[in-house]
């Protein structure tokens, strides 16, 4: 029988200094006595190299291809390999090495005139060649993927801290930081200066950093709608402000304490803080509390995140600005209940509390046709972007929801803070004298933000699959499955997707539970020819492992046929900090477990039923039981008076 001729190992590229010996592998299948030959182009043969491995002497930098015959008249050839030669650089390399990268140049800190070009340089040895990413003020670099970082024409916003990422297969390690300062005239800095001196601009903050969670599945109280879109939209703005931010969909008490604890180690110095809650809540002797997706009916203060607690942890860091936003009811609850212990802190004048609704009252969400908002968020993410400081933003924002028709009279946002500096949200980052700390903030962050690489899987009968990824939230990846090549034989190619273990779809359920997210969120790739959406990434223990099943029809037997498979993918985005690691034994109250159980949703309260209108308010508070004395829901006649033609418009009450 004849064996297939076929690559089973192709050669690696390298980067290397002058004279370093290289050795380049290539192994093949097949059947008799293989033959093989490298070639240094595509017609010139290296001369007495037809051996499996290619010995060479590093002189200057050349590319390479094997070719294998059989003895068939078969040939394959490898992929073709770089060997990139830098000629004026010394070696240190030590004698163990095995190809980890070694950075070897490191950029060198500059101060350029207006409108120059800005160069700088790094240069790493490794096999395989290292890849390059650029960060500027720990942001970054989307397009900066090579040794040389260049702008063409520098302005005043290039400026500040330069770091770059150097990785190959084996490890990821850092140059040293380069300070970039721009030379400006004084005339283009009174041009440049806002007119407002007490907007941004004055101000600096040595990094930005966000958690944003949405909790809209519960087990045991009403469902919620608006969080998902709310936490991606407000995300979105966020990015486009530098903010480092991790976004978290449907989390347990033990998870959501857990992602604080990490997001609290994001923190120092200078840094400005954002945390951001979406989801069901309740207010007790002036205490804040979030309620998890997990909180049994009735809940106690225990099975809850207390709002005061994380500020006090977010203030011990020393951070130059302290902003929390509550999307979530303040109805009392509970008012016999002893509230959690925070001994306050001394004042430091950096706090900002920015309340959806006034105390013992409730917040709102609103469906218009298949979008759905927090009311506080639609306003909030109207004016986040604007250069002003952040009580004047979280001013307007109160102005435009209180001449909100759908909500006059029952929705009324509150604003509390310490800040005694005009700190705005789109201060520039300046991290001069803290580039050791943010170093250790970029790999931190990344682990809880990265994604599996693009790979392409070649099936026996030919076909090639590309398998890409996206992040939707920090705790949700969508998967595409793209066929790339068919093969030779195989017609009719389709493509399904599994994973190990099966994750939650916070999609799949059959209402519309969704808010519309659920086509806007998983857009991917053209000509995509399957996709899975896999959800509660924070709950994973062991790598996630994805199984690709390739159906296809046989030219030869015209039959329908099934090759499949799997693929590690380890762990993805916050999967990495493994959250679950935080988590306390199961606690039993009244009989009831009070960690999560991914059960099927309750179905909704009354209050979340469609009435017919094209838009209306539904309340976020949970319902809880009536022996712990809290106030009741408003009644449901009140929200029936509520029929609005559609979201802004003018209201017409019935």
């Amino acid at each position: 029988m004849i064996r297939e001729l076929a690559i089973t190992e192709h050669p690696a590229s390298a980067c290397v200094p002058l004279n370093y010996r290289v050795t380049l592998r290539c192994r093949a299948k097949g059947s008799g006595l293989l033959q093989y030959q490298w070639f240094q182009s595509e017609d010139e043969e290296v001369p007495g190299a037809t051996q499996p491995d290619l010995v060479i002497t590093a002189k200057k930098t050349q590319v390479y291809v094997c070719r294998v015959n059989d003895n068939h008249s078969n040939c394959v050839f490898s992929e073709w390999v770089k060997v990139k030669v830098w000629q004026i650089l010394k070696t240190d390399l030590p004698v163990t090495w095995q190809g980890q990268p070694q950075i070897v140049v490191h950029p060198r800190s500059v101060t350029i005139k207006h409108n120059e070009e800005l160069k700088l340089l790094s240069i790493a040895f490794g096999i395989p060649p290292p890849r390059y990413q650029w960060y500027w003020n720990g942001n970054l670099l989307q397009d900066q993927t090579k040794e040389t970082l260049l702008i063409k024409k520098a302005d005043k916003e290039h400026q500040g801290t330069y770091l770059c990422s150097v990785s190959n297969v084996f490890e990821e390690i850092w140059t040293e930081p380069a300070e970039v300062n721009i030379d400006l005239h004084r005339h283009v800095n009174s041009l440049l200066e806002p007119p407002n001196k007490t907007t941004a601009g004055r101000f600096y903050a040595t990094d930005k950093v966000a958690l944003l969670v949405g909790n809209l599945n519960y087990s045991n109280h009403p469902n919620l709608i608006a969080p998902m879109m709310d936490v991606q939209e407000l995300a979105n703005l966020l990015h486009a402000l530098n903010f480092r931010v991790v976004s978290l969909l449907n989390v347990t008490k033990e998870e959501m304490a857990a992602a604080i604890q990490e997001f609290v180690k994001l923190l120092d110095k200078g840094v400005y803080a954002l945390f951001y809650y979406a989801g069901h809540g309740y207010e007790n002797s002036g205490r804040n509390y979030l309620v998890p997706i997990d909180a049994p009916q009735p809940y106690r203060r225990e099975n809850c995140i207390s709002v005061q607690r994380t500020m006090q942890q977010m203030q011990e860091k020393h951070t130059a600005l302290n902003v929390v936003l509550l999307d979530t009811c303040r109805k009392w609850y509970n008012k016999d209940c002893v509230p959690s212990e925070v001994k306050p802190l001394a004042p430091l004048g950096n706090t900002v509390y920015g309340y959806a609704t006034s105390e013992d009252a409730e917040a709102y969400e609103v469906q218009d046709g298949s979008r759905s908002s927090g009311i506080f968020t639609k306003y909030l993410n109207k004016h986040i972007l604007l250069k002003e400081k952040v009580t004047h933003v979280l001013e307007q924002v109160s102005e435009d929801l209180g001449r909100d028709p759908l909500i006059i009279g029952k929705q009324v946002m509150e604003i509390k803070h310490t800040l005694n500096e005009p700190r705005a949200l789109t201060d520039q980052i300046c991290t001069t004298g803290h580039t050791v700390e943010l170093r250790e903030r970029i790999l931190n962050w990344s682990r809880a933000n990265e994604l599996p690489e693009r790979r392409v899987l070649k099936f026996p009968c030919g076909t090639e699959v590309e398998l890409s990824f996206s992040a939707l939230f920090s705790n949700m990846i969508a998967v595409f499955a793209t066929v790339k090549k068919t093969g030779w034989k195989t017609v009719d190619c389709s493509v399904s997707l599994q994973s190990t273990p099966v994750m939650e779809d916070v999609f799949s359920s059959s209402d519309d539970s969704t808010g519309g997210m659920g086509s806007l969120l998983l857009s991917g790739p053209d000509n995509t020819d399957c996709s899975l959406r896999l959800s509660g990434l924070q709950k994973l223990k062991r790598n996630l492992i994805l199984k690709v099943d390739l159906h296809y029809t046989s030219t030869d037997s015209r039959q329908r046929m099934v090759e499949s498979k799997q693929e590690d993918i380890g762990k993805p985005l916050v999967a990495k900090c493994e959250l679950h690691k935080y988590a306390k034994p199961l606690e039993r109250h009244e009989g009831k477990a009070t960690a999560a159980t991914f059960q099927a949703p309750p179905q909704r309260a009354t209050a979340y039923t469609q009435l017919g209108q094209p838009c209306r308010p539904s309340t976020r508070k949970a319902e809880n039981g009536r022996e712990h004395n809290e106030p009741e829901e408003n009644d449901e006649s009140e929200l029936l008076n509520l029929a609005f033609v559609s979201l802004g418009q003018k209201s017409t009450c019935t």
